[in-house]
């Protein structure tokens, strides 16, 4: 897997704490919790603080021993041995990073909708701009972490620097003295009211676990995230304090802030600083939304990723992007989550009567009954906190088992205390949930256990770092079979090029023919060579480990044996899967291409490595130690895998080589006619291109006679229409493979990196084929060509 480089400082990770905290629930929950209690909404927000502060405490704890992306995921797989209990922390987590999202992006819609759209656009459905929040915002994570962090750490600074505005306000319009004895004669003594009120405020003070979900991000975590996550909860404590003072002291009556609810802090800035006033709290509280919003995707896309390493989610959420260097697939399901409860809780069922013609209740013993299908903004938070509350009830579990069976292991930072302080935590915790939302509650329950079922009956698939093992670890050729090539690793301008070695006596022809190539890119190009022993089902790796030891002892004395100009090493693994191993080692390698023999039993793996691969993949077939490579034909075509392997032809025909470009007329129906336009126009920086107009029964005998005719290899790219046909790479590649064996004629069926749109484009290329097949036959001979593409 390409591997993260660390990008967050300190500032940032504070403005990550920062930013998640400072976010809908101030800017939403103040209104509502002053008009509930009064002042006593210092009290609520300090009780929620203090019961965050202590599972905080455990989180940077943990974060000083394990310094990876996943916050209480990772520290709960660290500690138990139970896959279920893990999973179901790390699902619980993923839907609260993402709930929390949703609330927060939906809390935005409604001052959007409040404050800034204008009344003809308010025949949109409520949540239109959370909606479309989400998808921006996930469109930025994905695209990097640096990027998203430098966008925290800028939208954080003027949020807070809004909210010093607002009070600064309150201060100025009623006078300090004034404004501390209103704020004193306004407690109550309502108890039941204050719990509620924290149970709500916690979700604004959970931003200090999305700075341990990002620790793989952070540079020296062990020592930034706890120094982090304490700034954070100070700091956000102070301001939310003095944000309490602000709104009691306002001049709009008690009733406008109930009845404005999660917008009121807009209509007490306006009585504060006039329009400007509103204006500017308004582009606070958008701000950050939007900041805390983009700060829970990032982690909850870490928690995703690891799931996917650990094989308790799909295994690509743990994949990185190769341009990007972010886990694409895990930021795209933690965003369509989002966006999925936005339109579930806010536009389909809000609280006020969804879409449905007819009410859904549940009987319950304790309310009578409860509508279902009214949930709304209220609801959403309860179902986010309890998503985050059970989880960390856990970790504090887990720090006091953590003590208990790992004594000798190095904290950077201990937690005083235990296990009294952890227990406390659970205990407040719990109550917590105790004051939640009951549909909220009902809801998460419901979800979580759905996705408890769904994992049982999947049953899992193993972690990464246990389908694989190195057995013998890469190093550098001796230097007298290098040829003196430059072998410095750290090189990041070298071309690497990956050979996947089956039969060791193949080796040195893969290797001199990757190094041919190589140098079309790279002076001293890298060929890292692998070898995979496969593991059977239910064998002990100890059973296979002397023989992958011995297959990579036989491929180093052959190669000795060879006059190699190249520098390359050997590397021999044991594994389950062998098409995942290939792929997870071109991925932590950062390698530039694959190198491997075009598949003669086991297509399986072909197939997954052509699909799945983070680069241009060449499957090789008839090479010889004595192939003449000065003369290249490359069958004539269209579509992605045949774009992709026209740069290395003409790199070929710039280096020397002979270029043919057969185009054939199959008249037999093996194959459709294509125009060769555009393989020519691809090689137009070619000294020199021969067209070969051909006529054929099938596309596959026209190009290998034509190829055995003109002499050299024969170059081709892979098919679309496997996906549908469920053949190793299509009719004309395996057909060419075949004749090819018999006739001499070395090949090289070429597939392209697809990227992520990939997998759509190969479910609906074979219809466009379809559509056009007809067109394309009918096309003149001397214009015609292959169907490799």
């Amino acid at each position: 897997m390409v591997e993260h480089t660390r990008t967050l400082d300190f500032k940032i990770a504070f403005a990550i704490g920062l930013g998640t905290m400072i976010a809908a629930g101030i800017f939403s929950l103040s209104g509502t919790a002053v008009a509930a209690i009064g002042s006593s909404a210092v009290i609520a927000f300090v009780i929620a603080a203090v019961i965050a502060g202590i599972t905080a405490a455990g989180y940077s704890e943990f974060a000083s021993i394990y310094s990876e992306n996943g916050g209480g995921y990772l520290f709960s797989s660290r500690t138990f041995e139970n896959d279920t209990l893990v999973y179901a922390i790390g699902a619980m987590l993923f839907l609260g990073y993402t709930g929390t999202t949703a609330f927060y992006l939906a809390t935005m819609d409604e001052w959007f909708f409040r404050f800034v759209l204008p009344e003809a656009f308010h025949v949109l459905p409520h949540g239109t701009t959370g909606v479309l929040a989400a998808l921006l915002l996930g469109t930025l994570n994905a695209r990097g972490t640096e990027e998203s962090g430098m966008f925290q750490l800028f939208v954080t600074g003027a949020k807070v620097a809004v909210l010093l505005a607002f009070i600064g306000g309150a201060f100025s319009f009623r006078g300090p003295s004034t404004a501390v004895g209103t704020f004193a004669t306004g407690f109550t003594t309502d108890v039941v009211g204050i719990v509620s009120i924290a149970a709500l405020a916690f979700i604004t003070f959970f931003g200090f676990s999305a700075i341990a979900a990002s620790a793989g991000e952070i540079i020296e975590p062990k020592r930034t995230v706890p120094r982090a996550i304490a700034a954070s909860i100070v700091t956000v404590t102070v301001l939310y304090a003095l944000v309490i003072v602000a709104m009691v002291n306002s001049p709009v009556p008690a009733e406008v802030i109930a009845r404005e609810g999660e917008t009121a802090m807009g209509e007490v800035a306006a009585g504060f600083l006039g329009p400007v006033g509103r204006s500017l709290i308004v582009a606070g509280a958008i701000f950050s939304m939007v900041s805390a919003s983009n700060a829970s995707i990032l982690a909850a896309s870490g928690i995703g990723s690891l799931m996917g390493r650990q094989g308790q989610a799909p295994r690509p959420f743990s994949r990185i992007h190769p341009e990007y260097n972010t886990p694409f697939w895990s930021i795209a399901t933690a965003t369509g989550t989002i966006v999925f409860l936005i339109v579930a809780f806010i536009m389909l069922f809000p609280a006020e009567g969804g879409v449905l013609p007819f009410q859904i209740s549940v009987p319950l013993p304790v309310v009578g009954s409860l509508a279902i299908t009214e949930l709304g903004l209220t609801t959403l938070t309860g179902f986010a906190t309890l998503n985050l509350l059970l989880p960390l009830s856990i970790v504090n579990l887990a720090l006091i088992y953590s003590r208990r069976r790992y004594p000798d292991i190095e904290r950077g930072f201990r937690v005083p205390g235990v296990p009294l302080v952890p227990i406390a935590g659970v205990l407040a915790n719990l109550g917590l949930i105790y004051n939640l939302p009951l549909k909220g509650v009902l809801v998460g329950v419901v979800l979580v256990g759905a996705l408890l079922v769904a994992y049982l009956s999947w049953g899992g698939a193993p972690a990464v770092d246990e389908l694989f093992e190195k057995v013998v670890e890469p190093e550098p050729a001796a230097e007298e079979t290098a040829g003196g090539a430059d072998t410095e690793a750290t090189d990041e301008d070298r071309y690497r090029v990956l050979v996947a070695v089956a039969r060791p006596d193949r080796a040195a022809r893969y290797i001199r023919l990757a190094d041919t190539l190589g140098k079309l890119q790279h002076d001293t190009p890298h060929i890292h060579v692998l070898n995979v022993t496969q593991i059977p089902e239910q064998t002990p790796s100890e059973v296979v480990r002397e023989t992958a030891e011995s297959r990579v002892t036989r491929i180093e004395e052959l190669l000795a044996g060879e006059d190699l100009d190249a520098d390359y090493t050997v590397e021999g693994h044991i594994c389950q899967d062998v098409a995942f191993d290939i792929l997870q080692t071109a991925r932590e390698g950062d390698v530039d291409q694959i190198l491997m023999g075009y598949p003669e039993e086991h297509t399986d793996v072909a197939e997954t490595i052509e699909y799945k691969a983070p680069c241009g993949v060449m499957f090789v077939r008839g090479f010889t130690d004595e192939t003449d490579a000065s003369v290249v034909n490359v069958g004539a075509g269209g579509g992605p895998h045949h774009k992709a392997l026209l740069p290395m032809v003409e790199r070929l025909g710039r280096d020397g080589a002979e270029l043919h470009v057969v185009s054939v007329n199959p008249d037999g129906g093996g194959g459709r006619a294509e125009s060769a336009d555009a393989t020519v126009a691809g090689l137009s920086d070619a000294p020199e291109v021969q067209i070969h107009n051909v006529q054929a029964a099938t596309v596959a005998e026209g190009l290998v006679e034509t190829a055995a005719e003109n002499g050299g290899i024969l170059v081709i790219g892979a098919t679309r229409t496997r996906r549908l046909r469920r053949w190793v790479f299509g009719s004309t590649p395996d057909r060419v493979i075949d004749l090819a064996d018999g006739a001499g004629v070395p090949v090289i069926v070429y597939a392209g990196d697809r990227g992520v749109q990939g997998p759509i484009e190969d479910y609906l290329y074979p219809v466009y084929r379809s559509l056009t097949g007809r067109q394309r036959t009918e096309a003149p001979a001397d214009g015609t060509s292959t169907e490799g593409n």
